[in-house]
Formats: C-alpha cells, sequence, structure tokens
C-alpha cells in the first residue's frame, strides 16, 4: 500500500512483527513478504486491550482504513512510510507459542537455535531477502542461458558411484539387494552423453551431493550449480559465455564494481608462485616473488635461509609499498602471527636510503648493498617499501605466503570490498603424485582433454603433461572448476592406465561412458558454477548457510527435520541390510 491507497478501507494479514505502546494508541508493525506496514488503534477500539496482550509472531488478519502519515511520522526507510493503517477490528489467523529467538532483528544468535527453529530464523530481514534474491538470480540464469541458445534438461538422481572425488551418499536398492545406487556428485558424465545424444547446449540448475565435511563456503551433503556443457567448442569458447553471463548477473544483482570484464586468465604455476593459492583474489595488489637463487650470493649472510636453501627449501618474499613509517610492532605482529599459523616466522627489513641502498630491520644487516639491488630489481621494490621473507619446502611455502599475503593486505586495508574481481586460473597438469602413496593420480578432472598434439603427448613424463582444465575464481573463493573432456576411447583408456586404473577397471566403471564416445563423439567442454556461492558473494555474506533455505550444521544433521534419523527393522530387512556399527 502506498500514498495512492489512502482513504481505502483494506483487509490486511501477516505476522506481529513489533508492537509500540504509546498508552493510548498502540502501534503495531505488521509484517508479510513484502515488507512491513505500520498499523494503529486507539484505546477507545475494543480491541485493544486483546491486542495489546497479543504474543509477537502471531499471525492476524486486520480490517481497517488506510490514512496518511503526519510529516513528522514519516519513516523514508520503508517503501509504506508514508502512510499508516488506522484498525478497526482483527482476527487471529495462526497463534504464537513463546519464541526462542527475536525474529524482529537481526542480530547474531546461536547456530543450533537458528538451524532447529529456521522457518523462525527465514523470517528474519536479512535472510529473507538473501533467499528471494536467491531465486531472482536463479531466474535470471535460467532466462540468460536461454537467451545464449543452452536448453534445460534434467539428469538422474539416483545414479552409480563414482571412484574419484569426494565420499558419494550411497542408497540401497531394494529390487537389487547387496547394491547401491549413488546421488550425483555432479552429473559430469551424464551431461557428457547429453553432448553424444546430439544436443549441442545444455543447462541445468543440478543438485549435487557429496559427503564432505562443512566449511563456511561449502555446504556438508548438498548444494546446487549451474551445470552447462557445450558441444564443437574449444576452451575460450566456454569462457566466453561463462564471462558474459557472470558479468551480466553481478551487474544486475549488485552495486559493487566489477574489476574485470574481460578476466584474466593465470596459469595453474604463476597462481601459486604469485599468489600462493589456485584461488587468488586479484583485489589483494600484493604479489609474492622468489628470490631462492638470490641466496647463492656471497655478500649474504643469512645463514639460517642460506642452510635450508642448500636442503631443497625455496625463498618467497611480499613487497609492502612505502611502509617505512610503520611502527616496529606492526612487523613484529605479522611475524608473531606467522607462528601461531604453524611457520618459523616471517622475516623482514624495510629499504633505506638516498645515495647508498640499506635495510633496517632484524636480518637487515646480512644483506650488502648490491644484494638489496638485486632483491630490489627482481621485486619492483623501492626505497620505502618493505619486505618479508618466508623460507622452507614448497607446499609449506605456499601455503604460509598465501595466508601472509592476505593478512599483511588486511592489516594495511589494501583490499576494497567494494569490487568482484573475476579470473581464469588455467592450465592444470593432468597428473600429481600423491605424496604418501608416491603414485600418480589425476590432479583434477580425469575426464578432461591434454594440451597440445595427441600423437606427439609424452606418456613417459606424465607430470608435464598439461589439460585443458580450468577454474574460475573470484574475490579469493572458487566459483567452479571445468574443462574441455577428452572423447577419445583410446586416449581415455591411456591416461586412466597412468592412474593405475586397467582397460577393464574402466569398462566397469564407466561403461556408460566409453560406450557412448566409440559411436561418434563430439568435441565438448563445459563448467558449473557454484549457486550458493554467486548468492553468497552478490549477498555479501561470508558462510553459505546464510543463503541456504534448509541448510545442515557442521557435523551434516537437520536439527529440524532430526536427520539423519534411525530406520527400523522392518526397513532394513527390505533392503536385505544389517547393521555393524563402530564401537
Amino acid at each position: 500500500m502506498r500514498k495512492k491507497d489512502i482513504g481505502k478501507n483494506v483487509f490486511l494479514s501477516g505476522w506481529i512483527n513489533k508492537k509500540r505502546d504509546h498508552g493510548n494508541l498502540l502501534f503495531i508493525d505488521l509484517r508479510d513478504n513484502y515488507g512491513i506496514t505500520q498499523c494503529i488503534i486507539d484505546k477507545e477500539n475494543s480491541n485493544f486491550k486483546e491486542l495489546e496482550k497479543t504474543q509477537l509472531e502471531t499471525v492476524i488478519k486486520i480490517n481497517g482504513k488506510v490514512v496518511d502519515r503526519t510529516k513528522d511520522t514519516i519513516n523514508k526507510d520503508i517503501e509504506t512510510g508514508d502512510i499508516e493503517v488506522v484498525i478497526e477490528d482483527y482476527f487471529v489467523l495462526g497463534t504464537c507459542r513463546e519464541l526462542p529467538m527475536p525474529v524482529f532483528s537481526d542480530q547474531e544468535y546461536a547456530e543450533e537455535i537458528r538451524l532447529k527453529y529456521r522457518f523462525l530464523d527465514l523470517r528474519r530481514k536479512k535472510i529473507h531477502e538473501n533467499i528471494i534474491l536467491r531465486s531472482k538470480v536463479i531466474s535470471f540464469i535460467r532466462n540468460e542461458m536461454s537467451k545464449l541458445g543452452f536448453l534445460e534438461f534434467q539428469t538422474p538422481i539416483l545414479t552409480s558411484s563414482s571412484p574419484e572425488g569426494a565420499r558419494d551418499f550411497l542408497v540401497p536398492s531394494r529390487l537389487n539387494p547387496g547394491k547401491f545406487y549413488a546421488l550425483p556428485q555432479a552429473p559430469q558424465q551424464f551431461k557428457q552423453l547429453i553432448m553424444v545424444s546430439g544436443f549441442d547446449k545444455y543447462f541445468q540448475i543440478a543438485p549435487c551431493f557429496r559427503d564432505e565435511d562443512a566449511r563456511a563456503d561449502r555446504s556438508p551433503g548438498e548444494f546446487y550449480q549451474l551445470d552447462l556443457e557445450m558441444s564443437f567448442v574449444e576452451q575460450e569458447d566456454v569462457f566466453d559465455v561463462v564471462e558474459e553471463l557472470l558479468v551480466n548477473t553481478f551487474k544486475k544483482f549488485s552495486n559493487k564494481k566489477l574489476m574485470f570484464e574481460k578476466f584474466p586468465k593465470i596459469s595453474y604455476s604463476d597462481t601459486l608462485l604469485k599468489y600462493g593459492t589456485d584461488k587468488p583474489d586479484l583485489r589483494n595488489p600484493l604479489i609474492i616473488n622468489d628470490i631462492t637463487e638470490i641466496f647463492s650470493r656471497q655478500d649474504i649472510t643469512f645463514e639460517i635461509f642460506k642452510k635450508l636453501v642448500k636442503s631443497g627449501s625455496k625463498v618467497r618474499c611480499i613487497v609492502t609499498k612505502n611502509t617505512k613509517d610503520k611502527p616496529r610492532s606492526f612487523f613484529d605482529n605479522i611475524d608473531k602471527w606467522a607462528k601461531e599459523q604453524g611457520a618459523s616466522g616471517l622475516a623482514y627489513f624495510t629499504i633505506e636510503g638516498d645515495k647508498k641502498i640499506s635495510a633496517k630491520g632484524p636480518v637487515g644487516k646480512f644483506f650488502s648493498e648490491d644484494a638489496l639491488k638485486e632483491i630490489m630489481k627482481k621485486t619492483e621494490a623501492k626505497v620505502g617499501d618493505s619486505i618479508f621473507l618466508a623460507c622452507s619446502k614448497q607446499k609449506e611455502l605456499e601455503r604460509i605466503t598465501s595466508l601472509a599475503r592476505e593478512k599483511i593486505a588486511n592489516d594495511l586495508n589494501l583490499i576494497d570490498e567494494n569490487i568482484f574481481s573475476f579470473c581464469w586460473v588455467v592450465d592444470y597438469p593432468m597428473f600429481e603424485r600423491d605424496e604418501q602413496t608416491n603414485k600418480i593420480e589425476f590432479s583434477h578432472n580425469p575426464f578432461s582433454m591434454p594440451q597440445g598434439d595427441i600423437n606427439k603427448i609424452n606418456f613417459e613424463k606424465p607430470l608435464d603433461i598439461l589439460a585443458y582444465q580450468y577454474d574460475i575464481v573470484c574475490n579469493g573463493i572458487e566459483l567452479s572448476s571445468g574443462a574441455i573432456r577428452n572423447h577419445i576411447p583410446d586416449l581415455m583408456y591411456k591416461l586412466f592406465s597412468i592412474a593405475g586404473y586397467d582397460k577393464k577397471q574402466v569398462d566397469t566403471k564407466f561403461s556408460g561412458m566409453i560406450n557412448a564416445l566409440s559411436y561418434g563423439a563430439p568435441p565438448h567442454g563445459g563448467i558449473a558454477p557454484g549457486i550458493d556461492r554467486i548468492v553468497m558473494l552478490l549477498a555479501n555474506e561470508k558462510n553459505i548457510r546464510e543463503v541456504t533455505m534448509f541448510p545442515m550444521n557442521q557435523n551434516a544433521q537437520d536439527l529440524m527435520m532430526n536427520a539423519p534419523s534411525e530406520i527400523n527393522e522392518k526397513q532394513l530387512k527390505e533392503l536385505s541390510l544389517s547393521l555393524k556399527l563402530k564401537k
């Protein structure tokens, strides 16, 4: 209702969001899906005392007249702020018990209570708006995909178990005793089969199920992704579609700026070197540099690092611009923080001098002027800049420098929160070596196409083989992985054999796929951006539960519906199952 409704007699239904008793007047904020309307009732009205006692969140229907608010009571923060409804009569449509948590405010509340009473939590303004945003984003994406020529298909929920990826959720088969379906971790094989079937552009807002531990950006159990696949394409064709879709979506639903509308491409090896992670936040201007070779100089006497380098460690550093005036406590706190993260700390010095270059700080004395000049040339550091150094084996070095890059940028307030910064991470290795077993295994997606002329690939050096695999990252959050698929059966057998699978195992595990590819398969590729993470970014939320309607807790439990739950003996018998629980 707006000013145009002034003078009308109306019925209005909703929840009692808030009450304010002014003695002779009772103000009631009535809330529904569209917002809040202020209603008032005079003490002379016979319903006054009953309404005064009515519990918040009771569902009522009022009969009243729309009137103009006085100038000093207009509320510009709500769309109904120019009017109010004078209550003549009311009816209770749904009573309410004592509330276990407040609904009219968005204050922080215990997660256990919020999830147990999620239907109340969802009435709160902020999360209610998040869920509405999610619906609008999904509708917009559907329309955009249709405009781009994609057709929406649904793929099976009950399917076969996959040997790769996360743990499956298994479903016992009553009609096939002793056998199990798996809920799909993703529609990977099915969407490729759709391409083999002659449909050249497929998409689906797909539910995916993975038995994984919860994280801030990952729900335990299930999540949704925009699953898409295209035939007769190369990597750049997929990039063009996804970039157009994401640019349009983020422009539509956010006022934040896009750092890039054509997303930069960073190789996997470069992103680990420059950012310490394959999920780089490009809003952060700090870059990691490898200066291991410089430590072979005789005029560097930092013996702790030099000994570590001789034993195979590397040295990497982060330059902070114009931090010469920062107090020593700033640097010492970073060093202390690094030790709290399990590292040996971060060494540091600040570059000084006009005519003669020197280094100020605990380790500055170990570097000659020439050594400092070489470091400055390598890192593009200037006088007045500071340098943080870390030395370790590569994996640990990447971990601590990635964390330090984020920590230092936050301490220096370098990250613009009003920007979305997308990038592609490309050129993933096809294989990696497992540190525990020393075996060669797939590093990403086993169905990916290796790069280069397939007739000239050196299979004797599998760790050198790169794949047409790519991730899309925004503000340090991975939205999706994708790949150009391997559609050549003989090549697939060869690649799987490197990872330890013989032909019979491939035929058994991927029978539908390998069979289909033998009957004329087009080149194809795709990707699957996470809907939950897209909405999380647009809603400016740090936790995925804030954009999920009915999430589980950290232990993968639905506290509202008491799931998972025990099943009775009759159900077990029908499924030919018996339980043997671990003690």
